[in-house]
């Protein structure tokens, strides 16, 4: 496709691009943002530099990154909108992100408000969340494809002016990657498979070190219903206050937990947030009490979710 001498031969990155052209670009982008751990950060400084060397038109590299984008986010703005809550845990249930991205993109809303559209996308695990919270808080369709859009224009602008930027090194990588033929190619498969290798075992070892001890919903019913001494704290996001809450809870956030003393403190703390999994923010909250000697702590099993699903009665915050 590209008769450049040294741009047909390079592997990689690069070489990739350079065999399937803009639908390549077009393909990655998009996967990546329906939430396939895609490289398309790379493969647009790639898109950059053969456009330096003409091999790719700059306009229209920038164009379908930001249509891509933009199919894939408005996908997920959708599904928030149309299906709320739901969306948000599914993507923290099969998310590589350990430390799942649902809190901080909440955090950057309520400290930005729709700004945080424009930098989303550049925060890793920000920007696959963005789209959907957008829908869950009920941003209107217009201000979102304009917001999201301008920062869909600006991650794909940066990366693809670097990449135009660095051009002048393609003709040393050219040179080498000739030199080493299929190799390079096979070395950034494999570096592809361990990166993604990498982020399910770094999943999974945050998974056992969450493994912390959990208290069932059913029992924490039963001690609420005996007047035992509990102290539960709600770690939820500010948007998902409505759905109401365990009766007695407080509401705090990690920040003010480390800070809070309860009015019992010979009583045992029950964390809870909306993350069903291990990997949940009243688990990592616990781990970090736990370290700071406070023995008498406990993530609520399910969390907020498996606590409605059973039934159990809530109280709703006036």
């Amino acid at each position: 496709m590209f008769q450049r001498a040294g741009v047909d031969g390079m592997s990689g990155m690069v070489a990739f691009l350079g065999h399937y052209g803009y639908a390549a670009l077009f393909g990655c982008v998009l996967l990546e943002q329906l939430g396939l751990p895609l490289p398309a950060a790379p493969l647009l400084l790639a898109a950059g530099a053969l456009a330096g060397l003409g091999e790719l038109n700059l306009a229209a590299a920038w164009l379908l990154a930001v249509g891509a984008s933009l199919i894939g986010d408005s996908l997920w703005y959708y599904l928030g909108k149309t299906r709320g809550l739901p969306v948000l845990r599914l993507l923290c249930r099969i998310s590589l992100e350990p430390d799942a991205c649902v809190r901080r993109t909440n955090l950057a809303y309520s400290k930005h408000g729709t700004r945080w559209l424009l930098f989303a996308k550049f925060v890793p695990g920000l920007g696959t969340v963005a789209p959907p919270m957008a829908g869950v808080y009920g941003l209107g369709i217009g201000w979102f494809l304009a917001m999201d859009g301008a920062g869909a224009g600006l991650w794909a602008g940066v990366f693809l002016l670097a990449g135009w930027c660095f051009r002048g090194q393609m003709d040393a990588i050219a040179f080498q990657t000739e030199r080493l033929g299929g190799w390079v190619g096979l070395a950034a498969a494999g570096a592809l498979v361990v990166y993604l290798l990498f982020k399910y075992f770094e999943r999974r070892r945050v998974h056992r070190a969450l493994r912390v001890a959990r208290i069932a919903p059913m029992e924490l019913k039963r001690r609420l219903e005996l007047g035992e001494a509990v102290t539960i704290v709600d770690l939820r996001n500010s948007f998902e206050w409505e759905a109401g809450r365990i009766p007695g809870s407080f509401v705090l956030t990690e920040e003010e937990l480390d800070a809070f003393v309860p009015a019992f403190p010979e009583a045992e703390m029950i964390l809870y947030c909306s993350c069903p999994n291990e990997v949940s923010s009243a688990a990592a909250a616990a781990i970090r009490l736990q370290r700071r000697g406070v023995r008498l702590v406990r993530p609520l099993e399910g969390g907020f979710p498996l606590w409605t699903e059973l039934g159990f009665p809530v109280e709703v915050a006036r």
